[in-house]
């Protein structure tokens, strides 16, 4: 399994690294695009898969994945949003690509690099933008979010039962002291959490503020729906979750073509899709990948392929 460096640390491992290659079915001579490039994992892959006419487009909203860049004229690295890939893609002049990936996340360098705010393991100022040029930090969330807001985000984007409570006690800490740091806000929740379960409801307290800074649903929606634009005939659509609201918008996606997952089914009670799963089942990284990468434990990952306009129309007939 390739491992990009950076700084002498392990900036990223790739999850399912091959599951994604077989799953893009990568043709020579395609345009590709890693709308998550990081550590430049996967796109070295993708790299070593594309003949001379190949072209790859990494994607990322952080300039620290710039230092990864590719250095290979087949390769452009696009410092952007992936909620934006379309306007992108016609800026490039890129007509349609062959397949999209998406590996959504979080890589060892952000986890680890306590300046940067992921992770309640290092205190460090609460930050969490993936793109630092963003306006509004997590610790301005912390400071604005009414009781009612905060209990919602924790909710929605961190599936605590104590969300309400949690939210109370940060509105009730930050009456006393503004709370900027990791390590305040998990001294202001901790006491809510039993000492079995603080680390993983540590972790979704950090989880859901990070969604919130970085406007992930939004984005992965964006994502989604311009995937259909984007992609050639015959193009597929690789995505990698860690969350299950994210797991449910792309199955959903894929299955019925749209966001709400509103099923259309013609005459004779078949699924009107522009897409064709891959993988009926969602595919998880095995025993031996998750004890190599322990980070990988909840990585799910689903495959679709937009099909051809006649396949529709043979449906219809």
């Amino acid at each position: 399994m390739a491992v990009v460096q950076m700084d002498q640390q392990v900036y990223h491992i790739p999850a399912l690294l091959q599951e994604c290659m077989a799953g893009l079915d990568i043709k020579p001579d395609g345009t590709y695009v890693d709308v998550t490039f990081g550590g430049g994992g996967h796109s070295r892959e993708i790299m070593r898969h594309l003949g001379p006419k190949g072209r790859l487009y990494g994607m990322d909203q952080d300039m620290d994945a710039y230092g990864n860049r590719i250095d290979d004229g087949r390769f452009t690295f696009v410092h952007g949003n992936f909620a934006f890939l379309q306007n992108f893609m016609r800026y490039y002049g890129v007509q349609g690509v062959d397949g999209i990936l998406a590996d959504l996340g979080v890589s060892f360098h952000h986890f680890d690099d306590k300046d940067r705010g992921f992770s309640f393991r290092l205190d460090g100022r609460l930050d969490m933008r993936m793109n630092r040029d963003s306006a509004h930090d997590a610790a301005w969330i912390i400071a604005n979010y009414d009781e009612a807001q905060l209990a919602s985000v924790l909710y929605l984007y961190g599936e605590l039962k104590q969300s309400r409570r949690m939210a109370s006690a940060i509105v009730k800490a930050r009456s006393q002291q503004p709370i900027t740091t990791t390590e305040q806000l998990a001294a202001v929740v901790r006491p809510l959490i039993k000492p079995s379960a603080e680390k993983k409801e540590l972790a979704q307290v950090f989880q859901a503020l990070r969604i919130e800074v970085n406007h992930e649903i939004d984005a992965l929606k964006r994502l989604l729906q311009q995937s259909l634009e984007v992609l050639n005939p015959g193009g597929r659509l690789v995505v990698i979750t860690y969350h299950s609201l994210e797991d449910r918008l792309v199955k959903n996606f894929m299955r019925s073509g749209n966001i709400e997952g509103r099923v259309d089914k013609d005459f004779y009670g078949r699924v009107n899709t522009p897409w064709q799963l891959i993988n009926n089942k969602v595919i998880v990284p095995s025993a031996q990948e998750v004890a190599r990468n322990p980070r990988s434990r909840s990585a799910k990952l689903r495959i679709a392929c937009k099909k051809a306009p006649q396949q529709d129309e043979k449906k219809r007939i």
